[in-house]
């Protein structure tokens, strides 16, 4: 398979594998990555998800996966807004996943909404067991952007469909430089004043700028086998939306 350059951005050290440095920092950023989150995003993420959401809503899915689920803030809007019947929260970080319980314990949501450690590299679900799979902002943090995509497509049933929203890099002037300098100066400084975790502020502008994305994106998503395979961007090119359905 073909190797991205995200892949080779780790948070931590040359030694471990990817999927453990992340674990490893989501939960030592887990208590305040939603307030970093909505601050570092001037509140445009919250947006972005409902762009998302809105794509879903003519496939009304009653069962979906949601990958890198993170605190379940996507899991929470989707079932708000779509009402399946049941909505699967997944990701490494188990951190991550107890503020995501208690949110949605708090909003008497655990009967619908569920958490489940998983790697994303080797699901452990049936082939074609949901309706629709998601993603927030998590992709750029797999092993192999690759391997990950076709789990994603091997648990879709026929006719179900993939979400993915992601950080990109504008592509041009003057929102690219303003973008440039956000990215590297202020993330990493309001990151590090708040959650005292150097290395996480610092991976994340770097693991953004070297996502593959746009037509790049699109294209594995069609080399995969998702048809329909399209990419919308939000907000001068700061997100991008990565679509698909399994025929």
């Amino acid at each position: 398979m073909v190797q991205y350059g995200s892949e080779k951005v780790l948070p931590y050290n040359e030694e471990e594998v990817k999927g453990k440095q992340v674990r490893r920092m989501f939960d030592a950023i887990a208590g305040k990555y939603d307030f970093l989150n909505h601050t570092l995003s001037l509140g445009f993420d919250k947006g972005w998800r409902r762009k998302g959401i809105r794509f879903l809503k003519p496939f009304h899915p009653e069962v979906i996966l949601d990958l890198a689920t993170g605190t379940g803030d996507l899991a929470i809007q989707m079932y708000r807004s779509l009402a399946p019947k049941s909505v699967v929260g997944a990701d490494i970080s188990e951190g991550m996943m107890a503020v995501g319980r208690d949110k949605v314990r708090q909003e008497g949501l655990s009967d619908v909404i569920s958490f489940d450690y998983q790697d994303a590299m080797e699901l452990t679900y049936p082939d074609c067991s949901f309706d629709a799979v998601t993603a927030a902002f998590g992709i750029r943090n797999y092993e192999d952007i690759e391997q990950g995509l076709s789990e994603m497509y091997r648990v879709l049933k026929p006719g179900g469909c993939l979400m993915v929203l992601e950080l990109s890099t504008p592509e041009y002037f003057p929102m690219r430089q303003l973008y440039q300098l956000y990215s590297t100066i202020v993330i990493p400084t309001v990151g590090r004043l708040f959650s005292k975790e150097r290395n996480a502020y610092n991976y994340l502008p770097a693991s953004i700028r070297q996502f593959p994305q746009g037509e790049v994106m699109k294209a594995l998503l069609t080399k995969i086998g998702f048809v329909n395979a399209d990419v919308k961007t939000f907000t001068f090119g700061i997100c991008s939306m990565y679509t698909g359905i399994k025929e």
